[in-house]
């Protein structure tokens, strides 16, 4: 179904906000509160057990009441069957875009302190969010971190990375030991998580993040934290707490890590925030305070008249704000910073223009155009990355990591979907030419990659089925040369024999 066909009762949808591989998000207005809203609808009606984890979020999201955890207004379903969830509008972009970029430490404590608060409360609940990443933590105008997208999306495509041959989609970076073992969770796995997102916002990287899946898994399992730089070092012992690869090792619950997060805070940057507290002193020139009452009496009487004439002129500033997000949008955009330096981005100013005017067609088809340039951008670093054989690797900079992020934003994307067919059959043919070569091991080896790309490709499936027999008959011993040359030199006497044989018959059978 279209944006433009698109009728919620109750909700006037101003445009689609963004596109995932099961739902989209819409912003729209709840009319009967007059506030706006993000709808995320469900693409497809069909699958009911993902239909009703859907309604499970909706309902758990309602369960849950923190400044840091989205709230969650209203859900049901449309007229042809598809689910709906109506969620606060938060307009100030994820942490995900934001990747690569380090942190002030005081900034990044903030942000893990609240999502820690948030968790007490889904743990205090007896549930396990499972899916801490950079991407489920929003932010408000206000700078306020919240956490979003509470296990639905995880459960489905959890499920659908393991295959037959032990290969999975993606690199769970952010994923406890006992998570990527698939052992059973609990709070202290979604603990380890926000450890991970602390350092790579202290640091600036993910050093667990590897090539592939299979390093990505054996890098958490095994891979020492590494040593802070001096300006970091206060942290060392927080992030050893936190990335314990022994669940028992780490914080207890969430309340124990906010209780050492406070031993870290920030009473000397919030001191010098505060202002001083006014205190009476005496007057100056003996003047005493009720000779100052007129004045005072006079002094309220301007700020009233102030106030009123600021309440005649704030429409007008509320327009001069709104032309001056959309004039910084458009430059951002002309610029190419299009998610990125932080609340200094074409996606985030357009986004503060909805905030202030949800309806503004300038705005929502702004928001299109960043994400059709960023679309544009990452399919020509795709091609590129073809064209240097860059098929998988490095895992963050591939041809498959562009194609595959373009389809998170646009799933239906048919360049991209093409492209991905093409990086497999790239590996197919490069897997055959290895069997050509008699290299065995390489031509596993593709395959494997192939598979990490499109688990589900038959012709994958079979070479990979097909490969211990192929590794026999090429090591199997060739018959002798000489046999052949037997019987190419039998041939003649056979047939010389024939023409003979012919006329005795003809003699014969007269």
């Amino acid at each position: 179904m279209t944006e433009a066909l698109l009728e919620i009762p109750g909700y006037r949808v101003h445009g689609r906000l963004g596109k995932g591989g099961m739902a989209e998000v819409y912003l729209a207005t709840q009319l009967s509160l007059h506030r706006k809203v993000a709808v995320k609808v469900l693409l497809s009606a069909d699958d009911q057990a993902f239909s009703q984890r859907f309604i499970r979020e909706g309902h758990l999201l309602a369960s849950l009441h923190h400044p840091s955890i989205i709230t969650i207004h209203d859900i049901d379903r449309l007229a042809d069957g598809r689910h709906y969830l109506a969620m606060e509008f938060v307009p100030g972009g994820d942490l995900a875009q934001h990747k690569g970029q380090q942190f002030e430490p005081l900034q990044a404590l903030r942000i893990v302190r609240q999502i820690a608060s948030a968790l007490a409360v889904v743990h205090d609940s007896g549930l396990v969010h499972r899916d801490i990443k950079p991407a489920n933590i929003l932010f408000r105008e206000d700078g306020t971190a919240v956490l979003t997208d509470f296990g639905v999306a995880k459960e489905v495509s959890f499920d659908q990375d393991l295959t037959q041959v032990g290969i999975a989609v993606g690199s769970p970076a952010y994923s406890s030991p006992e998570q990527a073992q698939c052992q059973p969770l609990d709070a202290r796995s979604d603990i380890y998580s926000l450890g991970v997102i602390l350092l790579e916002m202290l640091t600036g990287s993910n050093p667990f993040r590897g090539a592939n899946y299979t390093q990505t898994v054996m890098n958490h399992l095994q891979m020492e934290l590494p040593q802070l730089s001096p300006a970091l070092e206060d942290f060392q012992w927080l992030l050893a707490r936190m990335l314990a690869k022994d669940p028992d090792e780490r914080f207890d619950d969430c309340r124990v890590l906010l209780a050492s997060l406070d031993e870290l805070s920030e009473d000397d940057t919030e001191s010098t925030r505060r202002a001083p507290a006014l205190r009476p002193g005496p007057a100056r020139g003996g003047e005493s305070v009720s000779a100052r009452r007129p004045l005072l009496v006079w002094a309220l009487l301007g700020m009233l008249l102030l106030v009123g004439a600021g309440s005649a002129g704030y429409f007008g500033y509320r327009q001069m704000q709104l032309a001056d997000f959309l004039a910084r949008a458009e430059q951002r955009l002309v610029e190419g910073q299009l998610l990125a330096p932080h609340q200094d981005n074409a996606d985030y100013f357009f986004r503060q223009a909805l905030a202030l005017d949800a309806d503004n067609a300038q705005a929502l088809d702004g928001l299109q155009r960043v994400l059709q340039a960023h679309i544009a951008s990452d399919l020509a670093l795709a091609e590129q990355r073809m064209a240097e054989n860059r098929l998988l690797l490095p895992e963050d900079d591939s041809a498959t990591f562009y194609f595959r992020r373009v389809l998170t934003w646009e799933a239906d994307n048919l360049l991209a979907l093409a492209g991905l067919d093409r990086v497999v059959q790239r590996f197919i043919e490069l897997s055959e030419r290895a069997y050509a070569r008699r290299e065995p091991a390489l031509a596993l080896e593709h395959i494997k990659q192939g598979l990490e790309v499109e688990p589900a490709n038959e012709t994958l499936l079979k070479l990979y089925d097909d490969h211990d027999r192929r590794v026999r008959l090429a090591q199997a011993p060739r018959a002798p040369a000489a046999a052949p040359r037997q019987r190419s030199a039998q041939a003649p006497q056979q047939g010389s024999q024939n023409p003979i044989k012919r006329l005795w018959n003809n003699i014969f059978n007269r």
